[in-house]
This record gives structure tokens, C-alpha cells and sequence, in this order.
């Protein structure tokens, strides 16, 4: 028996359904019985684990692990549950393992660790446990050998995902993961594609999959969804696709096959490749019910784009256009940015924002994320611009569980050696003044009065750029609290 644990992610919204552990348990289906517990399911991991344990004689633990809260959670439950069943091996997944595998396999209560996409590699994994045989020669298996030397294989390349097996759904309870949004009243999840063809420097993307992508076909995509209509009552879907808009053949032929399901659907994209889509596929999508495209803007400075690498041919002018054209077909952009770049982290604070008051005048209706740089280790201008300003990755695994370090994680720390708390300030200030006047579409559950106060009384700083000492914003917020798309999604 093999058990999945989820860590907890995110307490102050519902839980996402986890789609990594499907992918992985899809490889076992058949042959090796296992169950998946999520942390944001149970009132203690730990207390969970140890049940599941004990009740299936389970030998083996498989975590999935990004750096942030499932980080800080999953450290504790690995340490006690090593001390008291020294025999379960511990196996860890995902992005931690993937960018920092060398300090985490220093740890004691992790046996193996896997980086990049591993599904094929698992499932060979659990065979040659299960058979006595060695297992070191894995692609993406970190280990350590008799003298304790920490080895990492090469990452194994993205897996052709029409060749994988669906995910099973069947393992979970869809109905708790089934959320009402402005989507649709039971919105779902799926993945539809593997990797990235862009190398954007700043991603942590780039170092799981070095460029590689693979999609679903248009058939087998809309299949998946019409099985998530028919049998879980999905009346919208969240596609967590690195780039769901890659290919515009593929994108229109999904969009005509799932258009007589009725669903609401959302799904990540670039701004110069949706640029480019005729109008006709452009009318597809919204007829398919098409709610919002998430693009990676990052910046409207074409020259703060050549340092991130951000490839394509995208510049302000396509993101302004693209947010444009997007108007005229009743979709709308959501569109992020990284704010307070090094080296002059000011002078690109005060860019962007202006950038963003444009992007605005274009399109009023673009959602707008914000999130302060956060290193990650992929070779590039910005990692090189951020060590030149002094920046250090922690060196132990316990260091990046403090509560600095959580926040860095998800884009959110200002305690960085190029910052300081009069940017942060400036930053912090025009995001409460922005989310005021533009309040997201993607809250349900703020009404029409709130809507209103919040765009009256942030309209005169809006207008006048006077964002300092929001101190009424403050006092509004409490008496009508709302979604901040950049810390809780939809």
C-alpha cells in the first residue's frame, strides 16, 4: 500500500484538487492499491497519516511539495512519522524537490526524492522496490549512497501526455473539491498540458522542463471534460496548464467540441501568441464559454522583458492590444506582474504602475496580479542581478520553512536586499487603491453595494494617483472584505 499526502496549501480558501498525486496514482492503477489523503481535507496531516498507516500497513509515502506553506507542513509530519516507522520509505515530488533537491536530500526523513516530471519513473520506481532490485539509475531520482553522498539523475524529459493514462478522478471525492466561482457554481480542475516552450528566466518552470511542452489532442481534452459534465456535474473547468494557448488549431477545435456542454472555463496563456489568433478562433473561444485567459504580462519596459527573457515577440504594445482585442470578444485578461525589479527596483515600480493605469484606460475590465520578484534558480540577467544585490538561497531545508522565507515563496516578501519599506509602501498602497477602484469580477461574493463604496471612495486617489495613507480603504475593507486576486485566486 502506497499513500499520496497533499500538504496543506492554502487554509483561507478551498482546497485544489490535487492533480499532481492523480498523475502519479494514474501509473499505479491496476497493480498497486493506494489512497490519497489532503491536508487541507483532514483537521491534522500527521494525526491522518499515522491512522492510514497503521490501518493499511502502508510502506511507502509520496508527498507532493512546493516551497511555501506545503513546505512548512509537510517538514514536521515527515521528521515524526520517520522517527516512529524508521521502515516507511519517504518519497518527496514536486517544485521543492525539483530546484533544491541537494539540501532537501540532506535530510534524514526523506528517502528519495524525484525531480521534473516523474510519472513514467514512478511507477519503475515502485516495481524494483516492490521486486528487491536497485532503483538509483532512475531518471530525476535524487538518493544517497552507503557513504551518505547525496546523488541527483538528470531530470527525465516531459512525458508525451497522450500516451499517460487519464487522471483518476475516481480516487477523490469530487464533490468537496467541486467550488462554486464566477466560472460556474461547481468549477473543476485539469491539467491539459505538460511543461512550456518559453525559458522565461524568471519561472521555475524553466527548471522542471527546460522548454519542453506536451498537450492533450483537442478530442481527448474536450473528452476529459465532458466526462467531468457528465459525472461530476462540472459546470465550469480551471485548466492549470503552464500554456493551455499554444497551438491555435488545437485551441479552436477544443473550443468547437466542448461548445454544446455550457460550461465557464479559464486557462493560462501568452499575450503575443492569443495576439496572433484570427478572429474567427477568437469567437470560438467565447462562444465555448471562455471566461478569462491568465497571461504573464510581467512588464510593459521592453527592456525589463529582454532581461526576464520573456521571448516571443511580446512588448507593452502587444500586451495593450491583446487586452484590447480581448474586450471586443467578452473575455477577459488577467493579466500579472512582477513589480520592484532589481536593480533600480524604484524606478521599475513606478514604470509599471504607470504601465498598469494604461493598460487600464484599455480595457477596464483586466484583473490585475501583482507580485513582488522572487528569485528562482534558472541561469539569466535577473538571478544574476539579484546575487550581484546580495541575495542567498537558504542552505537548510529549516530555513526555508521560517515565515520569511514562506513569503517569498509566494511572491509576496518585500525583505529582499534590493527593496526597502518606502517601495514596499508605494506597492502595497497602489494595490489597495487599484483593487479598490477595480474591484475583481472573480468575487461572488461581494455585492453591489460593496462594489460601489469601494470604487467611490478609491475613484479620487485613482484619479489624482494619490495612493499614500489609504487609511479609509483600510476601514471600507473591513466592512466589506475582498478577494485579492494575487493571494487568493477565485
Amino acid at each position: 500500500m502506497i499513500l499520496f499526502y497533499n500538504p496543506v496549501s492554502s487554509p483561507s480558501r478551498k482546497p485544489v484538487m490535487p492533480l499532481a498525486l492523480l498523475a502519479v496514482g494514474a501509473m499505479l492503477e491496476g497493480w498497486e492499491d493506494y489512497r490519497i489523503i489532503d491536508g487541507n481535507l483532514v483537521p491534522q496531516g500527521l494525526a491522518a497519516l499515522r491512522q492510514a498507516i497503521v490501518e493499511t500497513g502502508a510502506d511507502i509515502l509520496c508527498l507532493t511539495v512546493m516551497p511555501g506553506p506545503q513546505l512548512t507542513d509537510a517538514v514536521p509530519i515527515c521528521k515524526a512519522l520517520k522517527v516512529e516507522f524508521p521502515r516507511l520509505i519517504i518519497v518527496w515530488g514536486g517544485y521543492f524537490p525539483t530546484l533544491h533537491g541537494q539540501i532537501l536530500m540532506r535530510e534524514p526523513y526523506v528517502d528519495y526524492l524525484f525531480r521534473g516530471h516523474c510519472e513514467l519513473a514512478f511507477g519503475d520506481f515502485v516495481r524494483k522496490i516492490r521486486a528487491g532490485e536497485d532503483v538509483t539509475g532512475l531518471p530525476g531520482l535524487g538518493w544517497r549512497d552507503t557513504e551518505g553522498a547525496v546523488h541527483l539523475n538528470p531530470k527525465p524529459p516531459v512525458p508525451d501526455i497522450n500516451a499517460l493514462p487519464d487522471f483518476p478522478y475516481h480516487r477523490v471525492d469530487m464533490d468537496v473539491y467541486a467550488r462554486p466561482s464566477f466560472l460556474g457554481s461547481r468549477t473543476m480542475a485539469h491539467h491539459a498540458s505538460y511543461g512550456c516552450p518559453f525559458q522565461c528566466n524568471f519561472c521555475a518552470v524553466v527548471h522542471k522542463v527546460n522548454g519542453r511542452y506536451s498537450a492533450q489532442t483537442a478530442e481527448r481534452a474536450a473528452a476529459v471534460v465532458e466526462r467531468l459534465v457528465r459525472d461530476h456535474g462540472a459546470t465550469a473547468v480551471e485548466f492549470y496548464d503552464n500554456n493551455f494557448f499554444v497551438n491555435e488549431a488545437r485551441c479552436a477545435e477544443f473550443a468547437e467540441r466542448i461548445t454544446p456542454l455550457g460550461i465557464g472555463w479559464w486557462g493560462f496563456g501568452r499575450a503575443d501568441t492569443m495576439l496572433k489568433f484570427s478572429d474567427d478562433t477568437w469567437t470560438k473561444l467565447s462562444r465555448s464559454g471562455l471566461k478569462m485567459v491568465f497571461m504573464g504580462a510581467e512588464s510593459g519596459d521592453a527592456a525589463m522583458l529582454e532581461r526576464m527573457n520573456k521571448g516571443g515577440k511580446q512588448d507593452g504594445n502587444t500586451i495593450l492590444a491583446v487586452a484590447e482585442k480581448m474586450r471586443r470578444f467578452g473575455v477577459v485578461p488577467e493579466m500579472s506582474f512582477i513589480i520592484g525589479n532589481p536593480p533600480d527596483p524604484e524606478k521599475d515600480a513606478e514604470n509599471t504602475i504607470q504601465f498598469i493605469r494604461m493598460l487600464k484606460n484599455v480595457n477596464p475590465a483586466t484583473e490585475i496580479v501583482i507580485y513582488i520578484y522572487s528569485p528562482v534558480p534558472v541561469e539569466g540577467a535577473m538571478s544574476q542581478e539579484a546575487e550581484a544585490a546580495g541575495f542567498e538561497y537558504p542552505k537548510d531545508v529549516t530555513t526555508w520553512t521560517e515565515a520569511k522565507w514562506e513569503r517569498f515563496a509566494q511572491h509576496l516578501s518585500s525583505d529582499l536586499p534590493w527593496m526597502n519599506d518606502r517601495i514596499r509602501r508605494k506597492i502595497a498602497n497602489f494595490q489597495r487603491v487599484l483593487h479598490a477602484r477595480y474591484p475583481t469580477i472573480t468575487d461572488t461574493r461581494l455585492g453591489g453595494i460593496g462594489r460601489v463604496a469601494l470604487r467611490v471612495l478609491a475613484s479620487w486617489r485613482y484619479r489624482a494617483q494619490f495612493y499614500d495613507f489609504p487609511v479609509e480603504l483600510r476601514l471600507l475593507n473591513k466592512l466589506f472584505p475582498h478577494r485579492r486576486p494575487e493571494i487568493q485566486g477565485f
